[in-house]
C-alpha cells in the first residue's frame, strides 16, 4: 500500500511540474537583462536582439528566465509581457505571448 501511495505521489508530482504557468515581465536581450534600467527600453531590445543577443524574459522582482523559441517573442522586444509555458529551472517552454 505505501509503495501505491509513492507512486501516485510521484505521477501527480511530474503531472503538476508539467503545467503550464504565466510569467510576467519584459522581453530584453540578454546582454542588458541585469541592469534594471534597461526594462521597457524597446529600442535598445530591439537592436540587441536584431544583432543576435537572445530575448530573454525578466520579472519585475529581477529573475530572468531563458526563452526557448526565440520566435515568439522577438516581435514583443521591450514589452511587458505575459509568457505561457512550461517553466523547466530558469527556462521557459514558450507557448504564448501577451501584451
Amino acid at each position: 500500500m505505501t509503495k501505491l501511495f509513492a507512486g501516485f505521489a510521484l505521477t501527480a508530482t511530474f503531472a503538476l511540474s508539467a503545467m503550464a504557468a504565466d510569467v510576467s515581465g519584459y522581453i530584453i536581450d540578454k546582454s542588458c537583462a541585469s541592469k534594471p534600467a534597461m526594462r521597457g527600453n524597446v529600442s535598445c531590445a530591439q537592436s540587441c536582439i536584431k544583432r543576435g543577443d537572445p530575448a530573454v524574459l525578466v520579472t519585475e522582482e529581477g529573475k530572468i528566465y531563458q526563452l526557448d523559441n526565440q520566435a515568439k517573442v522577438v516581435e514583443h522586444a521591450g514589452q511587458k509581457v505575459t509568457v505561457t509555458g512550461k517553466v523547466e529551472g530558469d527556462t521557459i517552454r514558450v507557448d504564448s505571448v501577451k501584451i
